[in-house]
C-alpha cells in the first residue's frame, strides 16, 4: 500500500521530530521509519549513529518509507539535534525508585499525548541507544520524559517498538480530535457505536415482523424476538450496520412469509416499515 503517499500527512498543531541517539541496528532504524509513516510522522534525526541509512536491511525494514531514510538529519550532539525544538521530551524505561524517580518525572504516553495536542512548536522525542536507552547526562537536558507503561518485571521495550507505541499514542489523540473533517483521516471506521432512536424502532419493528412469520407457538416466536433484539442491542451497531441489517431481516421476512403462504409478502414487500405502524 505504498501508492498512496500523495494524500498528504495528518495535521497536528505542534510540528514532531523524532531523534534517535546513537542507533546502531539497520533493522531498527528501518521499522523505526515505517512506524513512523505509518501514523503520519516523517521528521528524523540521527546523533552519532552506528549505522547507515542506505544499509539494505534499513531500507528492507523501512519498505515504502525510505523517503524518511533519505531526508533525515545526522548530527554530532543531541545539543545540536533540538536547537531549533520549542518542547524536549525523552523517552526511558528505568523507573528506579528513590532520587532517581524525583529525577526521571515521568508521564505516560497517553499524558504527553494530551498535553501537545494543542502546542503551537517543534517538538523533539528523543530516543537512546539500543540496550543502553537515554544517558543520565542526556535525560537532563530534557524538559520532561515520557515512559511506556510496560510490566515492572520486564520493562525495557525494543527501540523500534518503543517508538511505535509512542506514535500510535499521538496519532490516536489525532484520530479521536479530528477524524472526518482531516481528509487524511476520513471517516471511515466509527468512533462512535449508536444509532437514532427512530432506526432502532424501524429495527425492532423488522425483528418483530420476522418473528411472527416464524412458524411454531407465540413462546417460540417471543423468546427468538426478545433474544435477537437484545443480542443485536447488546452489539451497539452503527448507523449503517443497523440499516444493512434491516434489508437482511426484511428479505428473510419475505422469505418466510412466501414459504408459509402468505400473501403479505406480496401486499407488503415494499413497503416502508415505521415504528408503532398499524397492521391493516
Amino acid at each position: 500500500m505504498g501508492d498512496r503517499q500523495k494524500i498528504r500527512l495528518p495535521k497536528s498543531s505542534y510540528e514532531l521530530v523524532i531523534i534517535l541517539i546513537g542507533t546502531s541496528h539497520p533493522g531498527n532504524l528501518g521499522a523505526i521509519c515505517r512506524s513512523m509513516l505509518n501514523y503520519g510522522y516523517d521528521q528524523l534525526r540521527l546523533v552519532n549513529p552506528t549505522c547507515d541509512v542506505d544499509d539494505i536491511e534499513a531500507r528492507n525494514r523501512a519498505k515504502h518509507a525510505g523517503s524518511i531514510l533519505d531526508n533525515c538529519q545526522t548530527y554530532s550532539s543531541l545539543e545540536e539535534s533540538v536547537m531549533d525544538c520549542s518542547l524536549v521530551v525523552g523517552t526511558s524505561g528505568k523507573r528506579e525508585v528513590g532520587n532517581k524517580t524525583v529525577f526521571r518525572h515521568f508521564t505516560y504516553p497517553w499524558e504527553f499525548s494530551q498535553r501537545i495536542e494543542v502546542f503551537n512548536g517543534k517538538v523533539a522525542l528523543i530516543f537512546g541507544e539500543e540496550g543502553k536507552g537515554m544517558s543520565t547526562e542526556d535525560l537532563d537536558r530534557c524538559d520532561f520524559l515520557v515512559t511506556l507503561p510496560t510490566w515492572e518485571g520486564y520493562p525495557i521495550a525494543n527501540l523500534s517498538h518503543a517508538v511505535n507505541a509512542l506514535v500510535y499514542e499521538l496519532h490516536k489523540n489525532r484520530v479521536l480530535r479530528n477524524q472526518g473533517s482531516d481528509r487524511s483521516i476520513p471517516d471511515i471506521v466509527p468512533l462512535e457505536r449508536s444509532i437514532s432512536e427512530n432506526l432502532r424502532g424501524i429495527l425492532v419493528k423488522a425483528i418483530e415482523e420476522m418473528s411472527y412469520s416464524l412458524p411454531g407457538n407465540e413462546e417460540r416466536k417471543n423468546s427468538f424476538k426478545n433474544s435477537l433484539i437484545r443480542s443485536i442491542m447488546l452489539s451497539m451497531p452503527t448507523e449503517d450496520e443497523a440499516t444493512r441489517m434491516v434489508g437482511g431481516i426484511l428479505d428473510a421476512t419475505t422469505a418466510l412469509q412466501f414459504v408459509a403462504g402468505n400473501d403479505e409478502w406480496l401486499s407488503k414487500r415494499r413497503r416502508k416499515i415505521e415504528p408503532g405502524a398499524k397492521e391493516d
